[in-house]
């Protein structure tokens, strides 16, 4: 590596962070210390995991309130962490806290970068971003913000990431000489405010020694990943109601959506929409698009009311209408629970409601 010492290089970021930090409930005030209660970084690492500070911060106050403690999360039901988790996305984030929180109540903090890499949810960036905020560890924590600071200050083609192993050599005499905690957490603020996607240059206490800037190439490093292009597909979101009950999919124990209730869907591809003939029975709301990192679904909302509730197939519970609120959901299965208090209107077409029905309900023995 030809890159200049990285404690004279990132001297600067010390004092501009002291004017400019933003008061973040997680965030000590002295930066010289270990943090006084490490839960509660942990709880802030995992939840700004692809999620906006903004976002984080209210959920972070209220999560606090309810499981103010490793020992408290631990013993928690799983519905309640995920309600309290609710409307935050990326849910497994949830059930790796609480796995993690278990971990700390039972045995205590690890006591190296290795036993924090190895609770669950924490990679190679959570563990030694907890590692230096918390307990002042020297441990470099490289994230999409860190990645990006650097590789414009150091002048690095490509994707920085092929790096990491050397930016973290590198970055071990700062953590030193400024402080883990100072500097891990300058390089996320500088990041996150000055030097995003398109950088305000001007506003950098790195501008001037920036080898990006000084080349004229801040657009062009790093270089955008290329995304594949989201699938579409087009759903039908039903809520059966029968008698004050509603019928949902009980929570799986693994996968993206574990944890969380849903509405049955239905591909509109394989059930394919015709006029409606008993319009008393179906409602609709106006549709949504929902747009997730791999795929987008053109939602359709219904509510088909029942006389009476049927046996249904494996996974599928009827569930009082009293308990909907209390029950954990995913953003797009919120927003039918919204509605079903709402308004809504005889749809011009929908699909077969004795089909979706027979989809639902058991076998006959």
């Amino acid at each position: 590596m030809s890159w200049p010492l990285s404690p004279e290089l990132l001297a600067p970021l010390a004092p501009w962070f002291e004017r400019v930090r933003r008061d973040l409930a997680w965030r000590a005030q002295d930066l010289d210390a270990p943090h006084p209660d490490p839960y509660a970084v942990l709880v802030s690492e995992l939840m700004l995991q692809q999620t906006q500070v903004a976002t984080v911060v209210p959920y972070f106050a209220r999560w606090l309130e309810r499981f103010p403690d490793a020992a408290t999360l631990a013993e928690a039901d799983e519905d309640a962490v995920h309600k309290a988790w609710e409307g935050l996305g990326y849910y497994r984030r949830a059930r790796f806290l609480k796995a993690a929180a278990t971990s700390v109540a039972a045995e205590g903090w690890p006591g190296d970068l290795e036993g924090l890499a190895g609770l669950p949810g924490l990679g190679p960036y959570t563990a030694a971003a907890v590692g230096a905020i918390a307990f002042q560890w020297p441990t470099p924590a490289l994230d999409g913000n860190a990645f990006r600071v650097l590789a414009r200050l150091l002048l690095i083609e490509g994707d920085p990431k092929a790096r990491a192993a050397d930016l973290r050599t590198w970055l071990v005499p700062a953590l030193g000489a400024l402080g883990p905690s100072r500097l891990t957490q300058a390089l996320m603020e500088l990041g996150a405010t000055v030097c995003a996607p398109a950088p305000a240059c001007g506003a950098c206490p790195l501008g001037d020694h920036c080898a990006a800037r000084l080349a004229g190439r801040t657009a062009d490093i790093p270089p955008v990943a290329k995304r594949a292009k989201p699938r579409a597909s087009t759903l039908w979101l039903v809520a059966f109601e029968a008698k004050g009950q509603f019928l949902l999919q009980a929570p799986a124990a693994r996968g993206l959506l574990a944890g969380l209730w849903r509405w049955p869907t239905f591909d509109a591809a394989d059930h394919g929409a015709e006029p409606v003939l008993r319009p008393g029975s179906i409602t609709a709301w106006l549709g949504w698009t929902q747009v997730y990192t791999h795929r987008r679904e053109a939602v359709t909302p219904l509510r088909i009311g029942l006389e009476a509730p049927f046996t249904p197939a494996g996974g599928l519970r009827w569930v009082p209408g009293t308990e909907l609120q209390g029950l954990p959901l995913g953003k797009r299965d919120q927003r039918l629970r919204d509605l079903l208090v709402t308004p809504g209107q005889p749809p011009l077409e929908s699909p077969d409601p004795a089909r979706l029905i027979r989809a639902c309900a058991a076998p006959s023995a």
